[in-house]
C-alpha cells in the first residue's frame, strides 16, 4: 500500500539578503505589494522587512511594465495585498533572480504523514509531494516521518534497505518516492 506525504509550507520563508541599515542577512516578508505608476508604465515591488532593523526593502516584480500587459486579475491582487500571490511570486525563479536572493526555509514547512499506523509495517511505500519548491534534505523527511534518527536513515540507504530512484542524500524540492525494508 502507498503512503502519501506532503511537505507543505506554514508560512512565507525568509528572504536571505544583506541589510543595507544594519549588515542583517534576513527579510521577513508581510506580502504587501508597491504598485507605481508612471503614465502607462507600472513598477511592482513586493516589500520585506529586516529582521533586526525593521527597514523596509523592495524586491522587483515588474518593472516598467505597459498597463495593458499586465492582466486585470493580476493587478487587482496587487493593490490587495493578497498573501497567496506573495507566496507564489516568491517561489519563481525570475523574482529570485532578479533580486539575487535566496528563500530561508528554516521553520517554515512541516511534514504531513497522514498518521503513523504505517510505521509497524515491514514494508513500507512512500510517495513524498511537495506544495511549494521547499528544498529539504529526504533523509530529514524520512527521519521525522518514520520516527528515526538520521544516523538511522544514513546506515539503512547504505545497507539496502531504504531505496529510492532520487539521490537520497542530497536536497530535493520535488516529489519522489521510496521504499523502506526493516
Amino acid at each position: 500500500m502507498l503512503n502519501t506525504w506532503v511537505v507543505a509550507p506554514t508560512c512565507l520563508p525568509l528572504v536571505l539578503r544583506r541589510c543595507h541599515t544594519c549588515a542583517s542577512e534576513r527579510f521577513r516578508p508581510n506580502g504587501k505589494f508597491r504598485v507605481n505608476a508612471h503614465h502607462k508604465l507600472l513598477d511592482v515591488w513586493l516589500l520585506v522587512l529586516c529582521t533586526v532593523c525593521g527597514d523596509t526593502a523592495k524586491l522587483t516584480v515588474l518593472e516598467r511594465a505597459h498597463v495593458r500587459s499586465v492582466r486585470p486579475e493580476l493587478l487587482d491582487r496587487l493593490h490587495d495585498n493578497d498573501p497567496g500571490l506573495a507566496a507564489v511570486l516568491l517561489q519563481d525563479p525570475v523574482v529570485l533572480r532578479r533580486n539575487h536572493i535566496a528563500l530561508d526555509w528554516d521553520g517554515a514547512w512541516r511534514l504531513d504523514t497522514g498518521g503513523s499506523d504505517h510505521l509497524d509495517r515491514e514494508v513500507i511505500d512512500v510517495s513524498v509531494r511537495f506544495a511549494a519548491r521547499i528544498p529539504v534534505r529526504p533523509v530529514r523527511l524520512i527521519s521525522e516521518g518514520c520516527g528515526l534518527s538520521r544516523a538511522a536513515v544514513e546506515r539503512l540507504i547504505t545497507d539496502g534497505k531504504l531505496v529510492s530512484a532520487v539521490r537520497l542524500t542530497g536536497k530535493l524540492s520535488g516529489d519522489f518516492t521510496f521504499t523502506l525494508k526493516r
